[in-house]
């Protein structure tokens, strides 16, 4: 919202952290909460994971991860990166010659598993190619792939055999005079990723990465994305984030800005407020609200839309959000402006017209931050 003071009880103080270079993106300290996602494309079909890469850039990712399974996989990962629009982390597996091979092909990131990647003298190697050709350094610990030793200490994967891997792997890199890391504790139970998050934020100022992993579909991952990753971020834990679903990647994306957006961390494109809709609606609110979504996908700038099918809640939406349209009767409505009454409208036209008062308001608000940048 544009118009409307920042309250003091929606601010999120973020836990301190140490800044590290992804590319030309900066993760933790003072910089915005990153959103990545991964392509689910076979890496060695150069032009489909160049395009899905492209995809979600568009969609706002700002990191994109790329499984190299394979040394026919890092040799195509040069190409890719070549072509990417955004940084490209190199997802690495069992093989630490592959975390090389990435860092030679211009990877901006190595993501390792420490529980698969080998011993200190494999880490030292990957660390010097990183050191190499300036790449930076994800440990990825996973409940699912904890280091036997830990396993049979502890039982059980749980926060602390998690968190125990992930520091023992920081010293492994410190050791090697390397600091350019970020880290990330992840589990599909939600319980067990978040207690791990939180114990691994005290015990480290490293940039940590959010994720529940395999968290589902685009129904029940968003969910449980949400919950885990939403109340680690309203903790001020998180500098970047993916939400792990079995959909299209450009989901991912989206549904990782709708977390951060719902918390005010982060501000992109048109935040649409609707109700779900009822009898007393004065238009088919459902369908108007899907039409919107897809007609103002290619909006980047921050503002907010609300959509309400009568005058119950319409009017006083409307008081909160930069454009709002309100149902009423006899195939018409109201439009706010700013909060404010401004014109009535038919149901007809109503989408259209929408979509051109989004549009220009976005084209003022760019202009305004422009002559402010200037």
């Amino acid at each position: 919202m544009t118009h409307n003071p920042v309250r003091p009880w929606r601010n999120i103080a973020r836990r301190a952290s140490r800044q590290i270079r992804v590319g030309k993106v900066l993760v933790g300290g003072d910089a915005p909460i990153s959103v990545q996602t991964m392509t689910n494309t076979l890496t060695t079909d150069v032009a489909a994971t160049i395009e899905q890469i492209q995809r979600c850039a568009v969609a706002g990712a700002d990191i994109v991860r790329v499984s190299t399974p394979d040394e026919a996989s890092t040799r195509a990962l040069k190409e890719i990166v070549a072509e990417s629009p955004v940084p490209i982390v190199a997802d690495i597996h069992f093989h630490y010659k592959r975390a090389i091979e990435a860092a030679e092909a211009g990877a901006a990131c190595l993501r390792i598993n420490p529980g698969n990647i080998g011993d200190a003298s494999r880490v030292a190697e990957v660390v010097r190619a990183a050191k190499d050709h300036g790449c930076s350094i994800r440990i990825g610990v996973n409940a699912g792939s904890l280091e036997k030793h830990l396993l049979e200490k502890y039982g059980e994967p749980c926060p602390e055999a998690m968190v125990e891997s992930g520091l023992d792997h920081i010293r492994l890199l410190q050791d090697n005079d390397f600091h350019e890391f970020k880290i990330s504790v992840k589990a599909s139970d939600v319980f067990l990723a978040a207690a791990a998050y939180q114990q691994l934020a005290d015990a480290t100022d490293a940039p940590i990465h959010l994720g529940i992993t395999e968290a589902g579909g685009l129904v029940s991952g968003t969910v449980k994305s949400a919950i885990g990753l939403g109340n680690l971020l309203w903790m001020g834990i998180g500098d970047t984030i993916r939400v792990s679903l079995s959909a299209d990647p450009v989901e991912e994306v989206k549904v990782g800005f709708e977390i951060l957006k719902s918390l005010g961390l982060r501000h992109r494109g048109v935040t649409i407020i609707s109700c779900p809709s009822c009898a007393r609606q004065g238009f088919d609110v459902i369908r108007t609200v899907s039409a919107l979504e897809e007609r103002l996908a290619h909006i980047t700038t921050s503002m907010s839309l609300s959509i309400i099918g009568c005058v119950v809640n319409g009017p006083g939406e409307a008081l909160m959000t930069d454009i709002g349209f309100t149902g009423g009767g006899a195939g018409k409505g109201m439009v706010y402006l700013a909060g404010k009454q401004d014109h009535t409208l038919s149901n007809d036209r109503m989408i259209d017209h929408i979509v051109e008062l989004v549009e220009k308001k976005a084209a003022e608000i760019e202009a305004a931050e422009k002559l402010a940048a200037e």
